[in-house]
């Protein structure tokens, strides 16, 4: 049987992305990608990497993400035909750039002499992800006549011997990239691979055995592994006071943080997705307590680890002139520093740091404390059950659905109020679970198959996933749910708080608007409320998923302890109405509460 040169290719590369740690290959289907689609399928039939087909590529991309994100930073590799199907990856390329997620996208192209002639499905994909990826390569067509560096053939009618090792030369440098080997700055990588006709073998592939490589299946070359070297900091001194300092954990901050503040003796302002919330020196509601000017003048120093995004009072503490900022940002990428105040930028956590023995709570410390634990009695006192009896609310439902989960669990919560309920109730009622989102671009794109893709990552490690979403979030991306018979299963519970619209808003300036007349009214109702109507029950029977319109906290809480399988999506209906006066009213009492 003659394999053509761009089966071959695919093959050898498919080869090389299993060997350097690719485990999961997202595909959508396509004519121009088939080579691909023939190499991954049979590496799935050999038991090498686990194969997830998806036909929407906006979908596979965040599936892909999701799959990383719950891998702990794995590499996962994305497969699309050309045209719109690539650009149809932005969204998730984008949310990967910003949160550091080593995505490997493969998508396939027309050779070069079909380029800009009008070509079907063709258009200029070279450099479509800009400066969003970490490297990218437009990889010409193998013709079987010559490698890419000019070497002549030696088995005419298949891919080159030299143009396997260019292959295989360019596949290590793009996943050194996409795991930061060297600059410490993980993220995706593009590869565009030009693929000439034919495109299938003219007899199904031999298939691969399950230990060893074979003829057109080459062994590949040893991992490329080239380790970042970084410095850290060799003395522990920071500018400031000590005593009057926090430490601000925002998304993806990691355990350092923590560690970091209970070692310290530092109160701790950690976001859910931080990996940091948690613990003695975790303040509750800290965001809300920033406007309390009595706590807040005691601040003189902030470290910041992760990447803070949810809360403009952390932003306004982080731009004070008097506060001196210093930020824990390791590899070459961006810091995050939005209000341009910083003291200085470190590359790490300094091991002396983690050296000295806990000190004694100073009376900042207990200060914040007690006010931490005043404003857990408000939540508490507006979240119980007896405060809910006349229906749920958005923040009575994330605070069950912290409740119920534990260690074993992973909850992917979604951007806009989910997250931000979420912040402050986490903790309420013991550790609750760990927590993913994408706060990269903290959009709610593509939230559904992300949490799809965590589930089936997490079902590796014996977690079970539940998610948290807001309506709109829900409904953005609801063809995630989407799923092909032949697909790996997944378990996941999605709750969808559903209050018809975009209540975020209105916790924002644009809500004065709602409040200003009819006209203004009805002018924010439709742009920023965007009520939608849509009956979930039956778009998800549409797809083939369980829905459960639950009516109270209790039987929220019943509904997420019974045994599920598959897909389920549980409903809360909640009011979004008064949603701007709830969000005033509260803040005014945690800040009551704490004051003298």
């Amino acid at each position: 049987m003659t394999i053509p040169p761009a089966v071959t290719a695919a093959r050898a590369l498919v080869a090389d992305l299993v060997s350097r740690g690719v485990e999961d290959i997202v595909l959508a289907p396509g004519s121009r990608s088939a080579p691909l689609a023939y190499a991954v399928a049979e590496a799935a039939d050999a038991g090498r990497v686990t194969l997830h087909v998806r036909i929407d590529e906006r979908s596979a991309g965040f599936v892909a993400l999701g799959l990383s994100k719950a891998s702990e930073g794995a590499p996962v590799a994305v497969v699309t035909t050309s045209g719109t199907a690539v650009a149809n990856l932005h969204p998730a390329v984008l949310e990967a750039s910003h949160t550091g997620l080593p995505l490997i996208l493969l998508t396939a192209d027309r050779p070069h002499e079909l380029r800009g002639t009008g070509a079907s499905q063709t258009t200029d994909q070279v450099g479509i992800f800009g400066s969003a990826v970490r490297f990218a390569v437009d990889v010409p067509a193998p013709s079987g006549s010559q490698g890419l560096t000019g070497e002549p053939d030696i088995e005419p009618g298949t891919a080159s011997e030299q143009e396997l090792r260019d292959l295989r030369s360019i596949t290590g440098r793009a996943v050194s990239a996409a795991l930061g080997f060297r600059s410490g700055h993980p993220g995706p990588v593009h590869l565009n691979l030009a693929f000439r006709d034919p495109l299938a073998p003219s007899a199904p592939l031999p298939g691969l055995p399950a230990d060893t490589a074979q003829e057109g299946y080459p062994t590949p070359d040893p991992p490329l592994v080239v380790p970042a070297v970084l410095q850290h900091v060799a003395s522990p001194a920071l500018p400031g006071d000590p005593a009057r300092t926090v430490v601000v954990a925002g998304d993806g901050a990691g355990t350092d943080a923590r560690q970091l503040a209970e070692v310290q003796g530092w109160p701790l302002f950690a976001e859910p997705s931080s990996g940091a919330a948690g613990g003695p020196n975790a303040i509750a509601a800290y965001r809300v307590l920033l406007g309390s000017e009595e706590l807040a003048a005691g601040i003189e120093q902030v470290v910041v680890l992760g990447r803070p995004t949810l809360s403009r009072p952390v932003q306004r503490l982080l731009a004070r002139p008097d506060v001196t900022v210093s930020v824990v940002a390791p590899g070459a990428g961006p810091w995050p520093d939005a209000a341009r105040n910083a003291a200085v930028v470190l590359p790490g956590v300094a091991p002396a740091w983690f050296e000295t023995s806990t000190p004694p709570p100073s009376a900042f410390l207990e200060r914040w404390r007690a006010a931490g634990a005043q404003a857990a009695r408000v939540l508490d006192e507006v979240t119980c059950d007896d405060a809910v009896l006349g229906g749920p609310t958005a923040l009575s439902v994330a605070r069950a659905v912290a409740a119920v989960l534990g260690p074993d669990d992973l909850l992917v919560v979604g951007s806009s109020n989910p997250v931000r309920d979420l912040e402050l109730v986490l903790g309420l009622d013991g550790p609750g679970p760990a927590v993913l989102a994408n706060r990269g671009l903290a959009g709610i794109d593509g939230t559904v198959s992300t949490a799809v893709g965590v589930a089936l990552a997490a079902a590796r490690r014996g977690l079970r996933t539940r998610a948290l979403l807001g309506d709109l979030t829900f409904l953005h991306d609801i063809g995630g749910l989407l799923r092909g018979p032949h697909e790996p299963s997944v378990d996941l519970e999605i709750v969808v708080v559903n209050d018809d619209g975009g209540s975020i808003f209105a916790t924002l300036e644009h809500g004065a608007l709602a409040d200003s007349g009819s006209a203004a009214s009805a002018t924010f109702e439709r742009v920023f409320g965007t009520p939608h109507g849509s009956n979930l029950a039956q778009l998800c029977a549409g797809y083939g998923v369980d829905h459960q319109l639950v009516k109270d906290v209790p039987t929220l809480r019943h509904a997420l302890q019974a045994p599920s399988h598959g897909i389920k999506v549980i409903e809360v209906r909640v009011p979004r109405a008064d949603r701007q006066a709830e969000t005033r009213e509260l803040a005014r009492r945690l800040v009551a509460a704490v004051q003298p």
